[in-house]
């Protein structure tokens, strides 16, 4: 029996263009003589399909698209993963679920019983779960079909759930041979190793081999990275996809002996985890602008600093050089040097920078609130002044000439407000915005040394003192702890969820230093609630896996003495 695990990369929504991905991926298996293919959690609509769902024309047409595929079916069996009308009433119209199918029927259907509501997941706002079990019967082997949580039960990655019921074992006293997991499951910079250290217990636990399929590609914020694979029932894994890109893996299961062998290619070495995070945001970005249809070209500001320097390469190896256009906005407290820096990245990557200096406009804004800021200090406001109208005209030449904003702030910055409304924080997406400060570096040494082998970010930026270059000598660590001590914090607040007293605790920092950090996150909620998209990257990033409310008084009792 030949099996095929493939991982497909949907549209949200995009129904038609959906249903010619799974058609074409079954008329290639049938041309490759496989009796079972597997395609992912939601390959129909798209993961998450959000409030879509809501929508009965949105429902209609999903409905229709499953018989039509069905009806599709020849030989080879298709499970693949959609919305199906409710079984158990109680409101909620819809499940979240596997279709099986062969010859033009239905032959099965599985529900999904655990519906997450932690993280980015609100699914049971939308379905409802699945409150029985059976087997499905697939060339004389009854397989048990989970969907996404379902296998993961209670060992989800950041350990908000715990349910009372065990899909995969429920199927295992029901007579399962062999386990179908179909799979929405979201990148993180952990989720390889765990997702892999997850499956194989699972397969072991439940002495059965498991197919996993999961879906791959951008959907806004949410990254998917395929890591679709086949476990064996001792635990060890017998093959895994590609990551990020659409890709397929086939076993042959000898039914007599229940023994597998993997057909065709070899299992690569796992990829090092800052080449997945590479390719984990170009592919944020390329499906981002691809999936929108709004543009194939982007422009940036170029500081000539660290993380616009990030962004400019990423965009360049997710949509090439000519569709990527820089821009250096010099002021009188730019350095010579960031203007330079500038221009050799640009030189460098091969993109095209052109130079709008912004101190004319900057003294006359200044002539204009004059009378208004008489007798007053300079300050923030005379800063943000800078930013604005850099972001002013960035989106100028966006809107004029058709390219998408890209956003350049780091994650450190974002938890901290060191950003600026209507300024640097313009633009449609944030590539880098769930990288801490220390990250951005590191993933740009790591582009040097590993990727390109070469000098492409010049070492004058790794090496100079991060600084916004609005005022004279000015230093971010001026006003700021050291990032490497800011991060730790903020890595320990957002992702550990560990408050002040805990933190100092584990670290030995300051307790007035710690309690600054934390409201300064807090009280900036008002800045990330304004902000563009962030690609997601971590168990905790800002925009939908972090949901702080907007107006709220408990950063300032807790900044309190004796409330930690």
């Amino acid at each position: 029996m030949k099996i095929r695990t493939s991982q497909l990369n949907p549209t949200v929504g995009e129904i038609d263009a959906n249903v010619e991905l799974i058609l074409n991926s079954y008329r290639q298996a049938e041309k490759d003589q496989v009796d079972l293919l597997i395609l992912p959690e939601l390959v129909l609509t798209g993961y998450p399909p959000q409030d879509l769902l809501e929508s009965e024309e949105f429902r209609r047409c999903c409905f229709a698209a499953n018989r039509y595929l069905e009806q599709a079916t020849g030989r080879t069996v298709l499970v693949f993963g959609t919305i199906t009308e409710s079984r158990n009433g109680g409101g909620i119209p819809i499940a979240n679920s596997a279709l099986v199918s062969q010859n033009g029927v239905r032959i099965g259907r599985a529900d999904k019983t655990l519906l997450p509501v932690y993280d980015i997941f609100d699914e049971k706002r939308y379905f409802a779960g699945n409150r029985s079990f059976g087997c499905v019967e697939i060339e004389g082997v009854p397989f048990g079909i989970t969907v996404c949580e379902d296998i993961w039960h209670n060992e989800n990655e950041t350990g908000d759930s715990v349910y009372d019921v065990d899909p995969a074992a429920e199927l295992k006293k029901r007579g399962a041979r062999a386990m179908i997991n179909i799979s929405a499951s979201p990148y993180t910079k952990e989720k390889h190793e765990n997702r892999g250290k997850v499956l194989s217990r699972q397969a072991a636990r439940l002495d059965l081999p498991l197919f996993y399929s999961n879906q791959v590609g951008g959907q806004a914020e949410i990254l998917f990275d395929g890591d679709s694979q086949v476990i064996g029932p001792d635990g060890r894994r017998i093959g895994i996809a590609g990551s990020f890109e659409a890709d397929s893996l086939d076993v042959i299961l000898d039914k007599p002996t229940g023994r597998f062998i993997l057909d065709g290619a070899p299992e690569q070495p796992d990829e090092e985890s800052n080449q997945r995070l590479f390719k984990a945001i170009c592919t944020g970005i390329r499906d981002y602008l691809k999936k929108s249809g709004v543009t194939d070209q982007v422009l940036l500001g170029l500081s000539g600093g660290i993380d616009s320097a990030l962004v400019a390469v990423l965009a360049v190896e997710s949509l090439g050089a000519e569709n990527v256009w820089a821009f250096s906005m010099p002021s009188q407290y730019s350095s010579q040097g960031s203007v330079l820096d500038a221009e050799k990245l640009a030189a460098n990557l091969g993109i095209q920078l052109d130079e709008i200096p912004v101190e004319e406009l900057f003294q006359s804004a200044l002539d204009t609130l004059s009378p208004l800021f008489k007798g007053t200090e300079t300050g923030v406001a005379e800063e943000n002044l800078q930013s604005r109208i850099r972001g002013m005209l960035l989106m100028a030449c966006s809107n004029k000439f058709g390219p998408m904003l890209l956003t350049t702030g780091n994650k450190s910055e974002l938890a901290v407000g060191y950003a600026t409304l209507y300024g640097d924080m313009n633009g449609a997406l944030n590539p880098i915005g769930d990288l801490y400060k220390m990250e951005v570096y590191a993933l740009s040494r790591w582009l040097n040394e590993n990727h390109y082998g070469r000098e492409v970010i010049p070492e004058a930026i790794l090496e100079k003192p991060p600084s916004a270059e609005l005022r004279p000598d000015q230093r971010d660590q001026d006003t700021l702890p050291p990032y490497e001590i800011l991060d730790n914090i903020l890595y320990r607040y957002l992702e550990r969820r560990q408050e002040a007293d805990r933190i100092v605790e584990e670290t030995g920092y300051d307790m007035e230093l710690v309690k600054r950090v934390l409201r300064m996150t807090d009280l900036n909620e008002f800045k990330r609630f304004q902000a563009p998209p962030v690609l997601k990257l971590s168990s905790k990033s800002f925009g939908m896996g972090r949901r702080w409310p907007l107006v709220q008084g408990w950063s300032r009792l807790r900044s309190r003495d004796g409330i930690g």
